[in-house]
């Protein structure tokens, strides 16, 4: 395996070092609510959840990872998965000292930046020890980023989605 992922950009013509990791602050649909929704709720670096009309909404922030082949780091996807209320709670409650065993049923909160229709993909949220992020894996689907998933991606379809995020 190649130690580091590197390419010359073809929209900046930058040499970009590392393999990619892309994230999001917010699920999508926090962004989309009002001013006084969004003031109701609470949003921190991993978790979310607000309450309209429809109900309350609960998020966390996770992690999925995209082998590249032949190179030793995957591309990273930080995104948000919605989770039921029984699921949040069980992970807010376990968050200082996560429950490795667990694993919650959510659906995949952000639209990504080159797959076509990436809201809402089913998913497994796999919480993480040292503090890290939980880990998504989707169900399976003929969807390309879950395809993407599970066989992993060139370099070159790596570079590719990297600058479509970078510079669209």
């Amino acid at each position: 395996m190649a130690g580091i992922f590197s390419f010359k950009c073809s929209s900046c013509e930058e040499i970009h070092e590392g393999s990619p990791s892309f994230g999001f602050n917010a699920p999508d649909p926090y962004l989309e609510q009002s001013d006084e929704v969004k003031g109701q709720g609470k949003l921190t670096e991993d978790l979310c959840f607000y309450t309209d009309e429809d109900g309350t909404h609960y998020f966390v922030r996770a992690v999925l990872e995209i082998p590249i082949h032949g190179v030793s780091e995957p591309f990273m996807w930080g995104i948000w998965s919605s989770l039921s209320k029984a699921s949040y709670e069980r992970y807010v409650e376990t968050y200082d000292c996560p429950d490795t065993g667990d694993c919650f049923f959510g659906y995949l909160s952000n639209y990504l930046p080159y797959y076509e229709s990436t809201y809402a993909l089913k998913l497994d949220v796999q919480p993480q020890d040292n503090n890290q992020r939980p880990q998504l894996v989707p169900h399976e689907s003929e969807h390309q980023l879950v395809v993407d998933y599970e066989n992993g991606i060139c370099i070159a379809r790596a570079q590719e989605i990297a600058e479509k995020c970078m510079h669209s």
